[in-house]
């Protein structure tokens, strides 16, 4: 057998140079690059290698838990089928990392973590940033990473390198187990050179199939949903992965079924489609809770059934509710007593339409969901309508959406998200871009990154509060260097917007949540490189969106709104314990209310036949 001597950290960029994935016949490099930062514990393995081997486009970021947002945005902008690999030091870097493994895993969305790590000999113990623990001397920083990973390995030996990674490819590119895969690298052996097997580095392809239902419970789900008088179907993100927009819209036009969204599922189904009812749940559309309040059948597809969507556990409360639930992920597949359809998204819709021929939901329920559609589309036309005094969060929002079918709105964390997914217009499932399962703050700057990578032709716009921007906005520059033109829109709340009115609902009066001190966001923003500018009002907005689409770098748009004036949660809830006992009355009036409102939790009897 033919070998090559190479370094450990030589063999790993060359075999993840020659890693491809294939979908449906189109085959592409797995690895778009590597995201690092360079520390005495990779730059002389990795970052050499990354040198010398030169098959991998590398991008220095400014932060490392941001550079793995950034390439998370990426995969989720590609549909889970190319992703990038984020290297670090031993020591804060390592352990920067663990919020964004957090946040792949926790979206199922592929990237592949490289930290340096100490010394696998233990010669020189203890290093710099080496953290000792007595009793366990195989330990390190790294460990953070395991709960977090989908897999995590330590490679202590060069021949411990070739199996680690084919496991860690099978783990990114598996659609039901992909998130982070970590394999920490003690910067002594990424030096150490060994005879690698040249099949190693031959070019390798992981197809990805499209598995369909088996056929009995497919029969039982479709038994289910031809009795069904009120059913409807929720729309995750699933089927953006799998890219089975084509496969819902067909379904829907068939059977008339009305379709409510996640926040990972928004736009699947474009907004004005008359079966579309928009957001479900606690950032829910009134139209969507109430179908969903009186659905007899939920089709859920490809969606973890977070509390969001399911408001808690109070937003279906027909008392006969039958759940099906269709998901790649069996784990997700068998939630709250659903019959599992563990399948692909796109291969189990065509299966359903192919079995549903001839079904079509009585007429009252379908000219419902459009009224409840065209209904919805004026309180949007309200909401967003410019008028007196200072903007408000869904007016800009509005002037954001208007006239731009071509943008990518990205963001994550506080207020924004829930206006969102309300008041968006989604036009394609590729322009909605919300981190919403671990809801991220300091994600939307790293992630609008990734997304412009992703998809250049695109206009990408992120929208972010001062909060999240201020927690980590060090990717302008980043975006500057690459000429990755993004345009930020900044909304100065002068501190946490969202939680300030969540506790003001829970009786705590925002305690906690503003800044006593005032920070110059347009200078900030410019320090870091970005044309930065203030609108005061919609017309000067709209104006320096427009000056930003023609500009030759990132564009930073500071906007401040009027709070008082928000956006309902028009029919739904979210559980959020208020204390049980206080001398302030607010809070015992607030407690008053949640114990009223958690009454109408209830668990999903889905039924398995």
């Amino acid at each position: 057998m033919s070998t090559r001597r190479l370094t450990t950290a030589q063999a790993l960029v060359a075999f993840l140079a020659a890693q491809h994935v294939e979908r449906d016949g189109a085959t592409a490099p797995l690895f778009a690059g590597v995201l690092g930062i360079f520390g005495h514990g990779n730059v002389a393995g990795i970052g050499q290698a990354l040198q010398q081997v030169g098959r991998l486009r590398y991008v220095l970021p400014r932060n490392e838990q941001a550079m793995v947002h950034t390439a998370v945005a990426y995969a989720k902008q590609r549909h889970r089928l190319q992703t990038w690999a984020c290297t670090s030091s031993i020591g804060p870097g390592a352990t920067n990392m663990v919020t964004g493994a957090a946040l792949a895993t926790i979206n199922r969305l592929p990237v592949l973590l490289l930290p340096g790590d100490v010394f696998a000999s233990r010669g020189p113990n203890p290093v710099l940033q080496q953290l000792e623990m007595p009793g366990r001397p195989e330990a390190s920083v790294n460990d953070t990473l395991a709960p977090v990973s989908r897999f995590f390995d330590r490679v202590n030996r060069p021949d411990q390198l070739p199996s680690s990674l084919l496991e860690a490819m099978r783990v990114l590119t598996d659609q039901a187990e992909t998130g982070a895969a970590t394999i920490a690298l003690p910067q002594d052996v990424q030096v150490e050179a060994a005879d690698f097997p040249d099949q190693l580095f031959e070019p390798r392809v992981w197809r990805i199939a499209r598995q369909g239902a088996a056929a009995e419970p497919l029969a039982a789900a479709v038994t289910q949903l031809r009795q069904a008088r009120r059913p409807l179907i929720v729309a995750g993100g699933g089927l953006r992965y799998s890219q089975a927009g084509d496969a819902l819209r067909a379904l829907v036009d068939a059977t008339g079924i009305p379709v409510a969204e996640t926040q990972a599922g928004k736009g699947v189904l474009p907004f004005d489609h008359p079966s579309a009812l928009g957001a479900l749940g606690a950032t829910g559309t009134l139209g969507a809770n109430l179908a969903a309040r009186e659905a007899d059948v939920v089709l859920a597809v490809g969606t973890r059934l977070s509390d969001f969507t399911t408001a808690s556990h109070t937003a279906f409360q027909d008392p006969g509710l039958r759940l099906i639930a269709l998901n790649v992920s069996g784990f997700d597949a068998h939630k709250l007593a659903a019959l599992p359809l563990v399948a692909d998204a796109r291969a189990g819709l065509e299966q359903l339409a192919a079995a549903l021929t001839g079904y079509r939901v009585d007429a009252v329920h379908a000219d419902l969901a459009a009224r409840r559609n065209r209904e919805w589309d004026a309180e949007v036309e309200r909401l967003t309508a410019a008028a007196a005094g200072p903007p408000t969060q869904a007016q800009v929002i509005g002037a954001v959406n208007a006239g731009r079918a071509d943008v990518v709105v990205v963001c994550a964390a506080g207020s924004l998200p829930g206006d969102l997914h309300k008041l968006w217009r989604a036009r394609d499932p590729d322009g909605y871009h919300l981190e919403y399962g671990y809801s991220c703050m300091g994600y939307e700057v790293a992630g609008g990154l990734g997304v412009k990578l992703a998809a250049p032709d695109r206009e990408v716009i992120v929208m972010v509060g001062d909060g999240s921007w201020l927690m980590m906005s060090s990717e302008i520059a980043t975006s500057v260097q690459e000429g990755a033109r993004i345009t930020v829109v900044l909304i100065d709340n002068k501190g946490f917007g969202s939680i300030g009115g969540l506790s003001r609902s829970l009786g705590s009066d925002g305690f906690g949540t503003g800044y006593t001190v005032s920070v110059d966001l347009v200078q900030n923003a410019a320090s870091l490189g970005a044309i930065a500018t203030r609108a005061e009002t919609l017309d000067e907005l709209t104006a320096a969106l427009d000056a930003a689409r023609s500009a030759d770098r990132t564009s930073v748009i500071v906007i401040a709104c009027d709070a008082a004036r928000g956006v309902g949660s028009y029919e739904s809830w979210w559980d959020v314990p208020v204390a049980e006992v206080s001398e302030m009355p607010a809070v015992q009036e607030a407690r008053a209310d949640y114990e009223r409102s958690r009454g109408r939790q209830r668990p999903f009897l889905g039924g398995s036949s």
